[in-house]
């Protein structure tokens, strides 16, 4: 993926990287190895089954990290500030994920970006809603 680095007056509000994903049972294991989250919830169907989601479900920070994809396709010369999100819906895998990163405001005096991130499923439900701020280093 190229990300072309780019300096603050180069950035627009309204602009937006977005990508999409399909999320695979290879794709939750491999993020419970390396996260250590092993949440029955996310690896072990029978005890899934028996909760309000009945069956299993992604990682929320698995489908959050999809962001970082989004962001990195317009945010060259950027770094991560802070990030707030609320998880509204569950992710199954089979599910197809599409994040969005969008310019929503930004800050010359601080060369600060904020952003409206999210997460839609293969329905159009938003499954994850935030905010990023971002500075320019570059």
């Amino acid at each position: 993926m190229n990300c072309a680095i780019k300096k603050f007056d180069e950035f627009k509000v309204g602009e937006k990287g977005v990508c999409a994903k399909t999320i695979t049972e290879a794709d939750v294991i491999l993020f419970a190895g390396v996260s250590g989250d092993f949440n029955p919830v996310h690896m072990n169907e029978e005890y899934a089954k028996t909760t309000m989601f009945k069956g299993r479900i992604v990682h929320g920070m698995l489908v959050a990290s999809l962001l970082g994809q989004a962001g990195s396709s317009i945010l060259g010369g950027a770094i991560y500030m802070g990030h707030t999100q609320k998880f509204l819906a569950p992710v199954k895998t089979g599910d197809t994920i599409t994040a969005t990163f969008e310019i929503i405001e930004m800050k010359p005096d601080k060369q600060l970006i904020r952003c409206h991130t999210y997460c839609t499923n293969q329905h159009g439900k938003i499954v994850i809603d935030g905010e990023a701020s971002v500075k320019v280093i570059a």
